[in-house]
């Protein structure tokens, strides 16, 4: 089956490399006039919104009606929106003021949102957060900030952002999120860089997890750790996605050892990120 992924993969990236060299002399220019980060922070928005019925879609194959689900690096709440649609309760955690309080301004009374003020990661207690000028890209990585900036990833790499500014924040784990309120029925986890982190601090398999993975050799090596991670504490099937596409790649789920080859064997200038999930196999 691995064969027959990596032709499938090279042909249909063509194109979307193809589109991305076109635009990036727009990015510049932009840049150039310094509208590029509100463009692009709308352009976000607009995305989400245009894309929500699919989006509905494609989480009902995860996510029932009352199902509790965790929404790690909620930002602004856009999937913890989609979650409470399907019905779901939903445990929302970020550590960015600006992200809270926007959260809290449309979920605070919400009885079907916790919210929390934390980071997660693999301990309990405090860690340092390099806040971008973007609050889509604040990170607790160091090494993922420099590997995207010197990556082909044409949104960061165009030096438009910076991460000026550090917040120590509280953190905490998905084991005590478990303990607290419960095992999830989908965990969703977009933390620039910090997904390795989040994982480990899970000890016991819950039904189906989302992780962000960054497409540069060193977080490709990360995201192949999480899936043998997760490999080892319950039996997972794996597939992914590429950027906003709300739709998985693979036409059948595979397991640890395939999905890992699958990423080994990217193009090496894969200029957008993408998603991987891991569901039990039941």
């Amino acid at each position: 089956m691995h064969s027959k992924t990596i032709p499938y993969l090279k042909t249909n990236l063509a194109p979307i490399k193809i589109f991305y060299r076109f635009i990036d002399t727009g990015i510049n220019l932009m840049r150039s006039l310094g509208i590029y980060k509100v463009i692009y922070n709308m352009s976000l928005i607009l995305i989400n919104f245009v894309n929500r019925k699919k989006l509905l879609k494609f989480y009902s194959q995860f996510i029932k009606k009352d199902d509790l689900c965790f929404d790690i690096g909620a930002n602004f709440g856009l999937r913890t929106e989609i979650f409470l649609k399907l019905g779901a309760k939903v445990v929302a955690v970020e550590p960015q003021a600006v992200c809270m309080q926007k959260l809290q301004k449309k979920y605070g009374n919400n009885e079907k949102v916790t919210l929390i003020k934390k980071a997660i990661s693999d301990n309990h207690g405090k860690e340092e957060l390099m806040v971008s000028d973007s609050h889509t890209l604040s990170s607790m990585s160091k090494e993922w900030i420099d590997s995207i900036k010197s990556s082909s990833m044409f949104f960061v790499s165009t030096q438009a952002f910076k991460w000026q500014k550090t917040a120590t924040v509280a953190v905490t784990t998905l084991d005590r999120l478990i303990y607290k309120y419960g095992k999830p029925a989908f965990c969703k986890i977009d933390v620039e860089g910090y997904e390795y982190r989040v994982i480990k601090g899970l000890s016991e398999p819950i039904k189906a997890v989302s992780f962000e993975f960054t497409p540069t050799p060193e977080f490709i090596l990360s995201a192949i750790n999480i899936v043998e991670y997760l490999a080892s504490i319950g039996e997972f099937q794996f597939n992914y996605s590429f950027g906003e596409s709300i739709s998985l790649v693979l036409k059948g789920w595979v397991e640890s050892e395939e999905i890992s080859n699958i990423l080994l064997n990217l193009p090496k200038k894969t200029p957008v990120s993408g998603d991987i999930y891991a569901r039990i196999i039941s």
